[in-house]
């Protein structure tokens, strides 16, 4: 789902590890960690000391408050399930399900939402994926500069000398020049990781290296570079350095490992103001980037690995040195519009940025249209993060909850009400995309040419061949591996489109223009790319 812009736009990003020393420790100690010895300046800069103190007992208080903000934004909602879980001090402090997985199937023990019910995690894929990389670069195999046509030959981009030039860190952080969300409509056209991944080279580029352009293909790629240089396949490279060593027991960036999880939360699509299970969202072509499936329990597990700056159980799983680009600023996600503004920023795979209480936050939403919203925060000053998963439409329910938390921790009070802020933009993304959308066909319109004319394969060298075909009077689309939808006359030569995809709300209705040899499709045409030629 596109959800990069209104990301960057409300969500305050983070940042960093590195300054976790002396984090916890009493502010005596802070003064003394910070004067020179014998009057000589010390080569050491002393750790960083947030601008504002914490309340007293500040994550034990908004702790004890989660309970409400979690049952309250349910009910405002009316999302059927979630799941929510605080770290703090290497500990589990808070970890509990609210609501169904299955809004077809009661409310019985048996369908209750726990903090090991397993959700797709969408976006919030990215982070846990680069703390596979960055354990990969700390072990020497690869380096956030490699460039990926050292480990993927066949990869290219549309200018050459970006082809030669773009690194794994260039795809995290998204300024590799793609275009926003490039390769997401032939995914769901059936299209493989490989097939995805080589048609890149198609789209034209954004300058490379200053413009923030949010890839899950991109990405992709990068973790793809990362898997070949390992031997092995990204799901394994993934299960074997982060997932097992953690004990994550129910993760997998297996989509039919998900499926497969008797205690799974199902996806619903908010439709007409309900939410409904009626649809799957498949993305293992873009597993990096969102096909992570995992449980609150099993997420305060990597949470608590992050706070404690790449280390579990006094082993460390990820060189704090590898870690620490990812969790520091390397590009601007979110130009202020004023001085007085804060900068957002990404770093490789996590939203970096400041709060408004002078502590640096990481961050990162995971959206999908047919049925997941997550958001995982983390305070790494205040030795606190918070996750929240969810299994319907991005609604804005986990920012708003993550948010609060982060306001009690940080204010000892809530200073935004944060849910309406964040849900209002969800729903304006829900909007149905297509010039057609709501319109009633015209009272009198001009009749098409035989069906007939129309019927034929139209090359695209992009998104492949339009087949036209006909039968009982009708007109039908099939385009790509499994994309298959009627045509619905409208008016002389224009068509009708409709159907539901990740990237097609419900309601979306578009063109499809017929001129001689010559088909043009409205939702394929955003950049230009929606032109097929008989």
């Amino acid at each position: 789902m596109r959800l990069s812009i209104l990301i960057r736009r409300l969500v305050v990003p983070v940042t960093v590890l590195a300054v976790l020393a002396g984090c916890s420790s009493t502010p005596a100690q802070e003064e003394a960690s910070s004067r020179p010895d014998d009057g000589q300046l010390s080569d050491v800069p002393p750790p960083l000391v947030p601008a504002m103190p914490l309340p007293d007992k500040a994550v034990e208080n908004a702790v004890g408050k989660l309970d409400a903000i979690a049952k309250g934004l349910m009910d405002e909602s009316g999302i059927p399930g979630m799941s929510v879980a605080v770290v703090h001090g290497g500990k589990t402090v808070y970890a509990k399900g609210f609501g169904v997985k299955d809004s077809r199937n009661g409310s019985g023990d048996v369908n209750k939402v726990d903090p090991d019910t397993v959700f797709q995690l969408a976006s919030l894929s990215k982070p846990l994926g680069s703390t596979v990389v960055a354990h990969q670069v700390g072990e020497g195999a690869i380096g956030w500069d490699t460039p990926i046509v050292e480990k993927l030959p066949w990869f290219g981009l549309a200018d050459p000398a970006v082809t030669r030039m773009v690194t794994i860190g260039d795809m995290y952080s998204h300024r590799s020049g793609l275009p926003d969300h490039a390769g997401d409509l032939l995914e769901e056209m059936g299209y493989d990781r490989r097939q995805v991944l080589e048609k890149l080279r198609q789209l034209p580029l954004d300058p490379f290296r200053i413009t923030y352009d949010y890839t899950n293909f991109g990405l992709t790629a990068a973790a793809e570079a990362v898997a070949v240089s390992a031997g092995k396949s990204w799901e394994d490279i993934s299960q074997d350095v982060l997932y097992r060593p953690l004990g994550m027991t129910s993760t997998s960036s297996r989509f039919d490992e998900y499926q497969a999880r008797p205690n799974r939360a199902a996806g619903h699509i908010h439709v007409d103001g309900n939410y409904f299970p009626r649809y799957v969202r498949d993305a293992q072509a873009q597993s990096p980037a969102g096909g992570v499936s995992s449980s609150a329990n099993d997420m305060t597990k990597w949470m608590a690995m992050m706070l404690a700056n790449g280390s579990h159980d006094d082993k460390t799983i990820v060189d704090p040195k590898a870690l620490l680009p990812a969790v520091t600023p390397q590009i601007v996600s979110s130009p202020p519009s004023e001085a007085a503004m804060r900068s957002g920023f990404y770093g490789y795979g996590f939203n970096v940025g400041s709060t408004s209480g002078a502590r640096m936050q990481l961050s990162h939403s995971g959206a999908f249209e047919l049925g997941s919203g997550t958001n995982v925060l983390l305070l790494p000053s205040a030795d606190v993060a918070i996750v929240a998963l969810t299994n319907a439409t991005p609604s804005g329910v986990p920012e708003a909850l993550t948010a609060e938390f982060a306001d009690l921790v940080q204010f000892g009070e809530v200073r935004e009400d944060w849910y309406p802020l964040y849900n209002q933009a969800f729903l304006a993304m829900e909007k149905p995309v297509g010039s057609l959308s709501g319109q009633q066909p015209p009272a009198n319109p001009a009749p098409p040419a035989p069906l007939s004319d129309y019927v034929g394969e139209y090359a695209n060298p992009y998104f492949g061949a339009a087949r036209i075909t006909e039968r009982n009077g009708e007109l039908n689309l099939a385009i790509g591996p499994k994309l298959n939808v009627p045509l619905k006359h409208w008016d002389g030569s224009v068509f009708a489109v409709s159907f539901v995809t990740e990237n097609s709300p419900p309601g979306s209705t578009s063109t499809a223009t017929f001129d001689g040899d010559v088909l043009k499709l409205e939702y394929y045409d955003e950049d230009g790319m929606g032109t097929f030629f008989r």
